[in-house]
């Protein structure tokens, strides 16, 4: 007859004791991963930093070699573009705060009104999780016993209290990826001689994108890191192309 300690191995203390680890070593990974999220999330603002000023200073000096109108575009397109990522980013932190926040008070609610359901349901997720049933309730009771709001959060909504996004954070940090990115072709149109400058710009955002497309293709944990570079100077270049095209256009049409 096969030992009821093989027929039945969840209860163990040993794998008890596992099983919690890697119960409280999943938050941890979800960490990581949300700070290359957020990493990533910098590096596209940098992005959109480089193309979309990149194709206004590009479009503007198609139609003017002067410095100084060349010059006041590129500190409205960063003004704006900045601002306009920051507050994008603050209307869509914050409704996910506000979201966030609504699942807390809710699950409060429900450990406050009806404790007992609440414990059954989260004995029912640690059996999905692989635990037999008398293993999942003694976990689900010591679990409930240290911080029942914590627990339930993290199994039933993969959430944390403590870690609720900052809507003015997410919009700084949104505001100065941009700010940086748009930096490199505003200070290439502007510090060469006006006879390369367009050139030159064309060159460094070109690399900036390939740079940036590689490191969001990494962040991101896609394989085809090469053909997201790719992309993304093609891309860039046929912005550039047309802004450029655009601009002599009206530029030669209003000298005409």
């Amino acid at each position: 007859m096969t030992p009821a300690s093989s027929r039945n191995p969840d209860t163990s203390p040993d794998i008890f004791r596992t099983q919690q680890q890697r119960i409280h070593s999943e938050p941890q990974a979800g960490n990581y991963n949300e700070h290359l999220n957020k990493l990533r999330a910098a590096v596209l603002g940098a992005n959109d930093g480089i193309v979309s000023v990149a194709a206004t200073v590009v479009g503007v000096a198609g139609a003017t070699a002067h410095r100084g109108s060349i010059f006041l575009v590129a500190a409205a397109a960063v003004s704006a573009g900045a601002l306009s990522m920051a507050l994008g980013e603050y209307v869509s932190v914050s409704s996910q705060k506000d979201s966030q926040q609504a699942l807390i008070d809710l699950e409060t609610r429900e450990l406050q009104d009806m404790p007992e359901e609440e414990f059954e349901e989260l004995v029912e997720i640690l059996q999905e999780k692989g635990m037999s049933r008398d293993t999942a309730r003694s976990a689900a009771r010591e679990l409930t016993q240290k911080n029942a709001l914590k627990a339930h959060l993290d199994f039933e909504l993969g959430l944390d209290e403590e870690d609720i996004p900052s809507p003015m954070g997410a919009a700084i940090a949104s505001a100065l990826a941009f700010f940086v990115g748009s930096m490199l072709p505003t200070l290439a149109i502007l510090l060469p001689p006006a006879q390369i400058a367009i050139p030159v710009t064309f060159g460094v955002v070109l690399v900036a994108l390939a740079l940036t497309g590689w490191l969001g293709a990494r962040l991101g944990g896609s394989p085809h890191r090469l053909r997201a570079a790719t992309r993304l100077v093609v891309g860039g270049a046929l912005a550039l192309a047309a802004t450029f095209a655009i601009g002599t256009l009206l530029g030669t049409g209003a000298v005409g």
